[in-house]
């Protein structure tokens, strides 16, 4: 088991992320904003959905998936049509201008990552890869789960709870900054291997 400290160590080096994510939301075109490609990576990956869907992937509520959507669809990258199950609904698909702005997308990423990961080997980026997913994978799905009750202050946590410690804020903003959907950072979602 590690020691508090790594705990401590690893809460801040995970709100370096933060870093990592506007760094890659800067090389996004600025007709494309980070909720505009989210939409278009949970598009190109899942296919066509419902709009319910689609909010559910991005783990945000309707008011915002609707602007995100509105965006896309104004500049052609989607389409919107009635569902054959439920004429209420909406079925969103990428159009041939949708997916050639997420092969763009896609493009403008990698050369970053490529970039920055430039003298990294490829055994540490495949570790790096295998760590970062066991850790989603240990956080499960942020939307399905309530967060972890904080005890008053001076009082001992409850038996099994994670103890609290400094960077809780910084651990906030961890979590807040992981369900903030990119073209890469994806939203918090299971994702399956490619």
């Amino acid at each position: 088991m590690a020691k508090q400290a790594q705990f401590e160590e690893l809460a801040r080096q995970l709100s370096a992320v933060g870093a990592v994510k506007r760094d890659l939301g800067r090389i996004l075109p600025p007709e494309c904003p980070t909720g505009s490609a989210a939409v278009l990576t949970l598009l190109g990956r899942h296919g066509s959905m419902r709009m319910s869907k689609l909010a559910e992937l991005l783990a945000v509520d309707m008011s915002v998936t609707s602007r995100h959507v509105a965006h896309v669809a104004e500049r052609g990258w989607i389409e919107r049509s009635a569902d054959p199950a439920d004429k209420r609904s909406r079925i969103l698909r990428l159009t041939p201008a949708g997916e050639a702005t997420l092969v763009d997308l896609s493009r403008r990423s990698t050369e970053l990552l490529a970039e920055r990961l430039g003298d990294w080997s490829d055994e540490e980026v495949d570790q790096l890869i295998r760590l970062m997913t066991r850790l989603r994978d240990s956080f499960g799905d942020c939307r399905a789960t309530a967060p972890h009750p904080r005890p008053a202050v001076g009082t001992a946590p409850a038996p099994g709870a994670p103890k609290a410690t400094a960077e809780a804020g910084d651990k906030a903003t961890v979590a807040s900054a992981a369900r903030a959907p990119t073209a890469v950072l994806e939203p918090t979602t299971t994702r399956t291997p490619a």
